[in-house]
């Protein structure tokens, strides 16, 4: 009896992914908890495991094809073994082979692409030989070797005529294009700003880095101390914690916090679970593994999922100011800006002092403008005493 190969649930609003490529061929064994596809959502791209191992038999879907959640793929054959020929010798690509044979990851596909680098010639040191971006990046710069140019175009035609050239939407740039859309078409959405002064957040850092260094081993940032803010800020606002079901609220008594951090193709948000139950140090390095995770495209479908909240940086790039748009069913964001020195008034004499705008773009059918003001207000008011945070005041 063939086994089936689905889409699982990746988050509690995504319906579609589009298939970016197969990675296992018709034919072809796999192994249980390999990959066998890759596919792109508007989070992140991620890898789909075989479910049983066995020979994939035939696949129903293809590159760029928009397929639900749930649905149906590919099919294996797990009474098939592993061919005689599976052994290591087997599995190194032959010499010359193109680029599209070897088996790699998006994130080593993209470091070659950017370096310049022939998969072909580079050996891998990942599960089944699979090619790594570390060991793209360890072989280093030179140039491709022999790879036809049309082999590294675009998928779809590019039309130049008159100074304009026109080229396909990946299937990520359109999920993304398309939700962004019905986040705005969904919700009364609206945006409301506040300033928040970062010198105590800014000297506190500095008295104790070396310490917590020393102690933890890396640093700490400015976005653990607004998780610890924000989360303050929900529980004294819950409806913007919550979310709706049809004609019903939905309250949340958890909070999952998701983080923007750059990813291989971009912007995606993870979710730091349970972040109010995190020490600071326990929130940076929550922090860092899913920022590194998404450098290397490691994120798992559950790093998505039952986020309650988001917060994003905007600042990390320079931007003064945004109104960032929700990410559905959630009806809260806050955008985190650059920081900038701006003359301010303090007890009638003019200061300069370090200025961060900030942003929370909310549902309007559920968060009135006063709890937007007060939410945000609760986050100025722990920014810029930290005790209150320790304290939960």
């Amino acid at each position: 009896m063939p086994v089936d190969v689905n889409i699982p649930q990746i988050g509690e609003s995504i319906t579609t992914v589009f298939i970016a490529r197969w990675i296992v061929q018709p034919g072809e064994f796999v192994k249980a908890g390999d990959p066998v596809l890759e596919v792109d959502s508007d989070k992140a791209s991620m890898e789909i495991p075989a479910p049983a191992s066995g020979v994939l038999v035939e696949t129903l879907a293809e590159d760029g094809d928009e397929v639900a959640i749930g649905a149906v793929v590919a099919r294996l054959d797990e009474t098939a073994s592993a061919p005689a020929s599976d052994a290591p010798a087997a599995a190194a690509p032959e010499a010359g082979a193109d680029a599209g044979e070897v088996r790699a990851g998006p994130a080593a596909r993209q470091a070659a692409r950017e370096g310049g680098v022939d998969l072909g010639s580079v050996a891998g040191t990942g599960k089944g030989g699979r090619v790594t971006r570390a060991d793209v990046e360890r072989t280093g710069m030179k140039p491709p070797m022999a790879t036809p140019a049309v082999a590294k175009a675009p998928a779809g035609p590019v039309v130049a005529a008159g100074g304009t050239e026109r080229v396909p939407m990946s299937p990520l740039r359109r999920t993304i294009a398309r939700r962004l859309v019905e986040a705005q078409q969904t919700a009364a959405m609206l945006t409301t700003f506040q300033e928040v002064d970062m010198s105590a957040v800014m000297s506190l850092r500095k008295r104790h880095q070396e310490a917590f260094v020393a102690r933890h081993g890396r640093k700490v940032g400015f976005m653990s101390f607004f998780v610890k803010a924000t989360i303050e800020a929900l529980k004294r606002f819950p409806a913007v914690n919550a979310e709706i079901d049809g004609n019903d609220i939905v309250y949340k008594n958890f909070y999952n916090i998701g983080v923007a951090v750059s990813g291989a193709k971009g912007l995606v948000v993870p979710v730091v679970r349970n972040a109010d139950q995190l020490s600071f140090a326990g929130t940076e390095a929550a922090i860092a593994e899913l920022a590194g995770k998404a450098r290397d495209n490691k994120l798992s479908i559950a790093d998505f999922q039952d986020g309650t909240f988001t917060i994003s940086n905007g600042g990390v790039f320079g931007s003064m100011l945004s109104t960032p748009i929700l990410n559905p069913p959630q009806v809260g964001i806050l955008g985190m800006h650059n920081i900038v020195q701006r003359p301010v008034a303090i007890d009638g004499k003019v200061e300069i002092r370090p200025i961060m705008y900030l942003a929370l773009s909310y549902d309007h059918r559920i968060i009135d403008g006063r709890e937007a003001v007060g939410f945000l207000k609760a986050i100025k008011e722990g920014i810029e005493a930290p005790e209150r945070i320790l304290l939960e005041i």
